[in-house]
């Protein structure tokens, strides 16, 4: 059966799993919400922007005629999520959350939960005063207010007001190596990182590297995935879920 499957995007999983599903005689369709300025393009079909929240999603799902979606969204990107959950429930198409696990605290590390990004601001003049950030730009508001607090904030596009008082930004886009995590924690004598318990091998070596210095972590705890959907780990999950849809 030749199914319509709308992948929710934009991270390396949605990618992978439109790259798993191309050779099959589904249409794929990779929805993307524009918020990086030069998005790396999955296989397949692909839109760009939002949907209008739930009732926008869900009148999409019935006119094109979409008989699954996988959020494969960040695993921050709550909103959409919340907005995936009430679109599926209004018009019965099957829904699976693709989430890759959070990072594993090892020993030696010296984390600090914090299960909010606000709450991770709280805890910052108490643990440094050389900070680097990798929250992404959309959260750097929430440290705006911090005075005696210099921030290195990693972001794919540059950042937009507020932003804190002492502040510099480094453009770039991951995967990242240990060895130029590394080089970066001393070249710029970080005393504390911030990040976001997003998974992935990806961005995991600021996290070893971390480790090697003795640095505190701010941990931002993930959100939780709406109750009642189901969730994969991996591609391969995502691809047995849906072959096993009746």
């Amino acid at each position: 059966m030749t199914r319509h499957i709308l992948i929710l995007g934009g991270t390396t999983e949605g990618r992978a799993l439109a790259a798993a599903l191309a050779p099959s005689p589904h249409q794929v369709t990779s929805s993307l919400a524009g918020r990086v300025a030069r998005p790396r393009l999955p296989a397949g079909e692909v839109r760009i922007g939002g949907f209008g929240g739930p009732e926008g999603l869900a009148a999409w799902l019935r006119a094109e005629r979409v008989d699954a979606v996988v959020d494969a969204t960040h695993p921050f990107a709550s909103g959409i999520s919340h907005n995936a959950a009430l679109a599926a429930a209004a018009t019965d198409v099957p829904l699976l959350v693709l989430r890759r696990p959070g990072f594993t605290r090892v020993p030696g590390d010296h984390w600090h939960p914090a299960h909010s990004l606000a709450a991770a601001a709280d805890l910052l003049p108490s643990l440094g005063r050389r900070v680097f950030l990798t929250t992404g730009r959309q959260g750097i508001a929430a440290f705006a207010h911090l005075d005696g607090v210099h921030f290195l904030a990693r972001s794919v596009d540059p950042p937009e007001p507020p932003l804190p008082p002492s502040f510099e930004v480094l453009l770039d886009r991951g995967p990242f190596t240990l060895d130029g995590e590394r080089a970066l924690l001393r070249e710029h004598r970080i005393d504390v990182l911030v990040t976001k318990d997003s998974g992935g091998a990806a961005t995991a070596p600021k996290l070893t590297a971390a480790r090697e210095l003795r640095l505190p972590v701010v941990m931002v705890e993930r959100p939780p995935v709406p109750d009642g959907v189901p969730v994969a780990p991996d591609v391969p999950g995502a691809v047995h879920w849906l072959e096993q849809l009746p």
